[in-house]
């Protein structure tokens, strides 16, 4: 009978159990003082200002939410802790409120407001970013209903710990996503989308090696599958990760890079970034008085 061999580790990324890269602000923290810096279109409406204001942080509020639905479900997976997956179950219909509410202020926004250029984009961004936050907040409800399950009881020792790893990078991964969100850091969001790729290879290496345990003893099967459907949840969840920076840079430079090369991602985050810079220099608006 063979053991589980754990797959080669990505050289360019720490994937040990509980040593995540740190986010650049703590998900709790963020909020109006963490993105008071940021340039918003000045309006005439105070109220307006304030409302965008608003969206942005309940967005991170909603994110931070999400961030610790996913560090119980992992952490329930691998203490088998039945009372922790239920409660990540059980307080999925708060990121589900979230999602309805910001939805509609956001469409009020856009009805009322008639909001133009960036206020558009934010407003856009937002809709598109809290969709995949609540489909990220059903995948971590998915692993957390596998605790349940009793197939998840016989998952290999080694397995959850590979589990455990994907869940630290797929976790760094939504949590610079929502940095980059609160920064308008176009480069950040590029940088983070890089880390799909590591988080796709382990995924691809881990559903072999679940392969091989299957083929290998038939009495494994059940367990296997259960460890299966966690991983691919995980892996959704880089996805949905790497689908808010993608909106970010939409935010930053107004190009829609989905289902572009990783060139042109990478030059229209570079554009966005040298174009923020140059407006955030003294001498900007002399140069656009010249210009014009």
């Amino acid at each position: 009978m063979g053991g589980f061999a754990s797959p080669q580790a990505d050289p360019d990324v720490d994937t040990r159990p509980g040593h995540r890269a740190p986010p650049v602000h703590n998900i709790a923290n963020r909020n109006a003082s963490n993105v008071s810096h940021l340039r918003f279109d000045q309006h005439y409406s105070r109220s307006f200002n304030a409302e965008l204001a608003d969206v942005r942080n309940r967005v991170l509020e909603m994110g931070g939410l999400v961030d610790s639905q996913l560090k119980k479900a992992v952490e329930a997976l691998a203490s088998q802790d039945v009372s922790l997956a239920e409660q990540v179950i059980e307080d999925d219909h708060r990121v589900n409120a979230m999602e309805v509410e910001l939805d509609e202020e956001c469409t009020r926004i856009i009805a009322l407001r008639a909001p133009a250029a960036n206020d558009l984009r934010l407003a856009i961004t937002v809709i598109k970013t809290i969709t995949d936050l609540e489909r990220i907040g059903d995948e971590a409800e998915r692993v957390a209903k596998m605790v349940l399950h009793e197939d998840a009881v016989g998952i290999d020792p080694g397995v959850i710990i590979e589990l455990q790893e994907m869940g630290d990078m797929v976790r760094t991964m939504l949590d610079q996503s929502l940095d980059a969100f609160a920064r308008n850091d176009a480069d950040m969001a590029f940088r983070t989308t890089e880390r799909d790729y590591a988080v796709d290879r382990r995924y691809q290496a881990l559903t072999r090696q679940l392969t091989v345990l299957m083929s290998e003893d038939s009495t494994r099967v059940g367990s296997c599958i259960a460890a299966l459907w966690v991983a691919r949840a995980l892996e959704r969840i880089g996805d949905r990760s790497r689908n808010i920076c993608e909106y970010v840079i939409y935010l930053v430079g107004g190009k829609d890079v989905r289902h572009t090369s990783v060139d042109k991602m990478r030059a229209a985050a570079e554009a966005a970034t040298q174009e923020q810079e140059r407006r955030a220099r003294p001498d900007a608006k002399n140069e656009s008085d010249d210009e014009t």
